[in-house]
């Protein structure tokens, strides 16, 4: 304490620590006339008086790294100190006698310097707060013990300091850190650690004073090392604690990566790239525990603006000061509202270590309060010991002493939600309880749930624990465990299964379909027995369906039902329905669905697809889309059909292809037929009927024995054996394929070349030898087809190759070539869009039609039609063919067409009046 001079008559004034009253001293004698004495009694009743109490100076040095270290710099210990003591000078309720006042005072960032420059303070100040580096406080209590000066700090360690008979003038300002720790490691059962520190003399010190004050606790810490200087180091310490195996939590002893430290973002981003922070580990900041860091409505930029910062803090676990009162922003901002802190700087850009200076100099005067209550001097025992059952408002938060002079200050969990840059708080630490109380928000472990626990007997003063797991324990995890996979695997069924029942029968993805959903339709257009008025009325009916007048379109065709009709219109589309016989059904099992579900994910170009499941009138049925061109085996027989080897090629590769992509999907045919090969419209040949067998296999369907001609695809492996299973093998495919490409080859039925009945063919193949198969001609196909289809039926399954080596066979061989296919099809396609747009009684031409009909110089009239859009082609110009020079014959002048007229129902009516002619004209008798 500073103390004023007052002279008076040669007498010196020297004004004592007392908190009472002054102690008088003088050098002389006075005279001991009365008005001497008066005078002097006037004197020091003006002295005693409240006033001049205040005279008394006690100062307060703040002791930190402040110039050597940027991050506590941020902490703003000045602007910190002079907010409290400005506070606690104007504060009514507090009886110090006296002001007090503060000084900054450095402390090096090496602890042998930090130590040297502490003794050199010894006469500046009247009491300490600090020091912040652990490694000498032990050194600084002792030598305040000494000056009997109280040492206030919140970042010493050693348990040892507690003891008030060895270090009488220490006082934490903030619970210890060891006892923090403690209570959070014991609930989530997690005592194998490692401690990891930066670089610098104090957070090197921290590592080791913090090591061993948990081993005093009895819990065992393996790995205490630093980070080192570079990425090789850095990548050797996270390696060596890899290794150490049953680490469990690593402590993190360097400045928060949420206030800027770069080594701890560097340190997790490390552990990130190495795969540690997938919930093996559990990362602990140590210096959040020093401060309140905010959370609430709080963004922190460094894991905003860094993704591979934000996944690994993930890993991380922050344990800070509870803000209880207000968050540190909010406390700061309402400071500077009030005018009391006249800085530039905003909330964020200061440590939150502001508010623990402030709450030590608050301390501090609420002890010097408490002992001058008691007539106390300030000694440093005195203020060391006043400190027990003191409660104040903080910063922002209650700051609470109990009957030992220890913090009860509450501590929070913070986590994050594992893909934002907020913290939440998960837990409460209540030290005053010693627990930890669940605060509505459960952490986001990276894994899911936290590392494996250890013994608890790590956490039990009164054991010896060797690192093994109690048996209770363990039948107490593997029962709880047992009963959560139980439980979370039947509602994960159950809820699986509700969503498959209602995904089966609504939604745009049903599967199982009703008359409601299907319009059945004339069951001779579906097998391309149209005649002339039939093709009338079908055009009719999808015109007018497409405007929306599907019921009168349907009532103009002949009647259909489900029962007499395998072809209907869904959703706008032709659909094919295989039937299933009657007994096959009685319900639709639960494991068919699951075909059913596998069938609808199919989507390939050579595959026909899966639409759904018509499951009404006790009628069952695959629904499929409808193809145009029927069956391979119709086109086969189609003589009208020219199919040279160019397109036959291009059939079996289609083929090959959707048999690579089912066996790929592990789903084998069982039932490969040309029957079952369908062709669209642009002759781009589908497998259909995949799944059928394995359909009635799960339903339990009774075997039927097929006729002779329906197994001439089936392997011999599968005509041996009865027992064989219906879905078929990936090998049977293979020599099924062999028979269709028999088909294609000769255009003709399998074995037709023998001249056998179909009973003689499947007894000879279905027992050797001879072996029984169709002869092909070396002049009907390239060599390597017949090579190929010798190699497919060969009478060992191994020795068939799968459908992936005859693609690549195919196609090294340039057996198959789709240009000319292409070719055809973009051919179709213009024909079909010129067409389309065309007008009655006119040629629509395209460009290069005009072309070649100008290049001929015959004397073609054209006239510009207009813009027309082609498919695959964009918009293009296309032109009327009107006339040709010289011809002299009469051309049908085209009707005059106005704007909104439906020209196709009157060019509809016109065919059928011509078609209806000429049928009468074919049934006069002849004469």
């Amino acid at each position: 304490m500073q103390h004023i001079h007052l002279p008076f008559g040669g007498a010196l004034w020297q004004l004592s620590s007392s908190p009472c009253c002054p102690v008088l001293r003088s050098r002389h004698s006075l005279s001991t006339l009365p008005f001497y004495s008066i005078t002097l009694w006037i004197i020091l009743g003006v002295l005693m008086c409240p006033c001049c109490v205040q005279c008394l100076i006690f100062k307060v040095g703040i002791l930190g790294p402040w110039n050597c270290d940027p991050y506590y710099a941020k902490s703003l210990p000045a602007i910190a100190s002079r907010l409290a003591v400005g506070r606690i000078n104007e504060d009514f309720s507090l009886d110090l006698g006296c002001t007090m006042d503060f000084v900054i005072l450095q402390e090096a960032c090496e602890t042998s310097k930090a130590l040297t420059s502490f003794v050199q303070y010894e006469n500046m100040v009247d009491a300490f707060v600090g020091p912040t580096n652990p490694g000498y406080c032990n050194a600084a209590a002792l030598m305040g013990k000494n000056w009997d000066k109280s040492i206030f700090s919140w970042a010493c360690i050693n348990y040892e300091l507690d003891r008030v008979q060895g270090y009488p003038t220490f006082a934490r300002t903030l619970p210890s850190p060891t006892r923090v720790l403690f209570s959070v490691l014991r609930f989530f059962s997690l005592a194998n650690i490692a401690i990891v520190s930066s670089n610098e003399d104090i957070w090197i010190d921290t590592a080791a004073k913090l090591a061993s004050a948990l081993r005093s606790q009895g819990l065992p810490v393996g790995i205490v090392v630093s980070m080192g200087n570079n990425d090789t180091m850095l990548e050797d310490t996270l390696l060596s604690i890899q290794n150490a195996g049953k680490i469990k939590v690593i402590i993190m002893c360097m400045h928060s990566a949420l206030i800027g430290g770069e080594q701890q973002k560097s340190f997790l981003m490390k552990a990130y790239d190495m795969g540690l922070t997938k919930g093996q580990y559990v990362f602990i900041p140590y210096d959040t525990l020093l401060y309140s860091l905010p959370y609430t409505n709080t963004t922190y930029f460094p894991l905003q603006n860094n993704t591979k910062l934000r996944k690994a803090y993930d890993a991380v676990l922050t344990i800070t000061i509870e803000s209880d009162l207000m968050s540190f922003n909010e406390a700061y901002n309402m400071a500077k509202r009030f005018g009391e802190l006249m800085v530039s700087q905003e909330p964020e850009q200061v440590s939150p270590l502001f508010g623990t200076i402030y709450n030590s100099l608050y301390l501090l005067a609420k002890s010097m309060h408490n002992a001058r209550r008691a007539g106390k001097w300030f000694s440093g025992s005195n203020l060391a010991s006043f400190t027990r059952n003191i409660t104040f408002s903080g910063f922002n938060q209650n700051i609470r002493m109990d009957a030992q002079g220890n913090g009860q200050t509450d501590y929070v969990i913070l986590d994050t939600d594992g893909w934002g840059s907020e913290l939440y708080r998960c837990f409460y630490v209540k030290l005053s309880l010693d627990k930890v109380l669940f605060a509505g928000t459960y952490i986001h472990f990276p894994a899911g749930s936290p590392p494996p626990s250890d013994s608890s007997c790590w956490f039990d003063p009164n054991a010896i624990c060797t690192g093994g797991v109690e048996i209770t324990y363990v039948i107490i995890s593997f029962v709880m465990a047992l009963i959560m996979v139980l439980g979370s695997i039947g509602l994960t069924l159950f809820i699986r299964r509700r969503i498959q029942q209602i995904q089966l029968i609504k939604g745009p993805n049903r599967i199982l379909l009703t008359l409601e959903d299907l319009t059945f339709i004339n069951p001779q257009l579906s097998k391309r027995k149209i005649t002339l008025e039939d093709l009338c009325d079908s055009k009719s009916y999808i015109e007018e369906k497409s405007t929306g007048e599907r019921s009168r379109s349907v009532n103009s065709m002949a009647t259909a039902t489900h029962e007499t009709s395998n072809v209907a219109v869904y959703e706008g589309d032709w659909v094919w329905l295989k039937k299933f016989k009657e007994g096959h059904f009685k319900e639709v099992k639960q494991s068919t669905t699951k075909i059913f579900t596998k069938m609808k994910d199919l989507r390939n170009e050579n595959v026909n697809p899966f639409l759904g499941f018509f499951t009404d009138c006790e009628m069952f049925a695959i629904v499929t889309e409808h193809c145009s061109r029927g069956s391979l085996h119709d086109l086969l027989r189609n003589e009208d059909v020219k199919l040279d080897w160019m397109f036959k090629s291009s059939l079996l590769l289609d083929l090959i292809k959707g048999m690579k992509y089912l066996h790929h999907r592990e789903f084998p045919h069982g039932r490969l037929k040309s029957h079952n090969c369908v062709v669209d419209g642009r002759f781009v040949l589908k497998i259909t009927d995949y799944g059928y067998s394995e359909i009635l296999e799960t339903q339990k369907a009774p075997k039927e024995t097929p006729p002779p001609e329906d197994l001439f695809w089936t392997a011999p492996e599968l005509l041996r054996d009865p027992e064989s299973p219906r879905k078929g093998t990936y090998k049977a495919d293979v020599y099924s394929f062999a028979i269709i490409l028999q088909e294609v080859v000769v255009r003709g039925t399998p074995y037709c070349m023998l001249g056998l009945s179909p009973e003689e063919i499947i007894r000879k193949v279905k027992k050797p030898p001879p072996m029984c198969r169709p002869t092909v001609a070396p002049d009907q196909a390239p060599l390597e087809c017949i090579q190929l289809m010798k190699q497919c039926w060969s009478e060992q399954p191994d020795r068939r190759p799968p459908f992936d080596q005859i693609f690549d066979q195919v196609s090294n061989k340039n057996i198959s070539d789709n240009t000319e296919r292409m070719c055809h099809v973009n051919t179709v396609n213009t024909a079909s869009r010129m067409e389309s747009t065309g007008l009655p009684y006119r040629i629509h031409v395209n460009i290069s039609t005009v072309n070649i009909l100008r290049s001929l110089n015959d004397g073609y009239k054209i006239e510009v039609r207009g813009k027309t859009e082609l498919k695959g082609k964009g918009i293009e110009e296309t032109y009327w063919l009107v006339g040709k020079s010289n011809f002299t014959k009469p051309l049908p002048k085209p009707p005059e067409i106005k704007p909104g007229d439906n020209w196709q129902d009157m060019m509809t009516e016109e065919i059928k009046s011509l078609f209806r002619k000429a049928n009468r004209q074919v049934d006069k008798p002849k004469i």
